[in-house]
């Protein structure tokens, strides 16, 4: 167990790897209680997140999915990250927002400022009176619906990215291992029961260890190293949840990205030696000049050392480049991540 932003988390209930590979095989789950659910509701809710995010969440009324979820950055006026997050169109007037542990008061003391600032008629509930799991792996929907069968009739047809809430689970078909699963929010209160019917129906529990090499694999950023509030979203290879399309759409630090375009991009790299092991921060040399690792360890599914890196634009997938590991120059190839999706080797 480690303090883990103020919660005691575990990293690991047994074997790492193995929890990794069951995740990748079958089906694991995950306490994701420190992550912070906040409903938004209100006439204003859409323009208001419109302004707030990076991403355009009017896509999610045009995507005609109900529930359907959106991955977004929220940026400072200097186009920094104050976190990543996810957000849920309930309906027109009702989202639900999940935010990192580690930023959740930095979140709402920002989002608040903007409701103030914009004057806007929606009101902001954090939920600290939900727990969450996370069931993810080939076998997590089949395993989810033994465990609460009484949910799979409302939810067995849900979309990918997308949520629902029939009873007192809210159902979000989201995760971070590049896995298919769920993502669970319930009262609190219910939190033993529905853990230990997951377990019965052969879920094995997974710790921090095994997400974090399940969602490097996935090439999925984490925040505090792949990205902060003193990186671009377009240097930390998030471009992709930046929507410029509108002109008018004046969302917070649109100016400051539009001022500063990338100098930087993210690339994945396999280590090509057999001993040592790739970690953030480490010097990476390449033809086009120097870059750093934001995220690296050992990959149970490639039996390699892979990791996330910041690189000169002028990077390719597919060049060698050297990274220093303890004061010894290794060689790497780059690639375009993710490494693994869906159980299957991308690289």
């Amino acid at each position: 167990m480690v303090d883990f932003a103020g919660w005691q988390m575990p990293v690991n209930y047994g074997s790492q790897i193995q929890e990794h590979h069951t995740v990748r095989r079958d089906a694991g789950m995950f306490d994701i209680s420190h992550m912070l659910a906040l409903d938004l509701d209100g006439s204003d809710a859409t323009s208001w997140l419109k302004k707030l995010l990076a991403n355009d969440v009017t896509r999610l009324a045009a995507s005609g999915v109900a529930g359907k979820a959106l991955y977004s950055c929220m940026l400072g006026h200097e186009g920094g990250v104050i976190d990543d997050l996810i957000v849920y169109q309930l309906d027109s007037d009702h989202y639900r927002i999940v935010v990192n542990a580690g930023t959740a008061d930095k979140d709402i003391a920002w989002m608040r400022r903007h409701i103030a600032h914009n004057t806007a008629n929606v009101s902001l509930s954090p939920r600290r009176d939900l727990a969450m799991i996370a069931v993810q792996g080939p076998r997590a929907r089949e395993k989810t619906w033994q465990a609460l069968p009484e949910i799979e009739a409302a939810a067995a047809a849900l979309a990918p990215f997308s949520a629902m809430q029939p009873g007192d689970i809210f159902v979000a078909r989201t995760g971070y291992t590049g896995e298919d699963g769920f993502e669970l929010a319930f009262p609190a209160r219910q939190a033993a029961t529905i853990w230990h019917a997951l377990l019965g129906a052969g879920v094995a529990p997974c710790g921090l260890g095994a997400r974090d090499t399940l969602r490097l694999e996935a090439g999925m950023a984490l925040y505090g190293q792949d990205m902060d509030d003193s990186v671009s979203p377009l240097d930390a290879g998030l471009a992709w949840t930046v929507d410029l399309r509108n002109p008018a759409r004046a969302f917070t630090g649109r100016s400051a990205l539009e001022a500063h375009p990338p100098t930087r991009q993210v690339l994945g790299l396999v280590l090509l030696e057999d001993k040592g092991v790739l970690r953030a921060h480490m010097k990476v040399v390449t033809a086009a000049g120097t870059g750093e690792i934001t995220s690296g360890g050992f990959s149970p599914t490639l039996e390699k050392s892979i990791a996330l890196a910041r690189l000169p634009l002028a990077c390719t997938a597919g060049e060698t480049v050297e990274v220093e590991v303890r004061g010894k120059h290794l060689a790497a190839r780059t690639v375009k991540p993710p490494f693994v999706r869906g159980g299957k080797i991308l690289v």
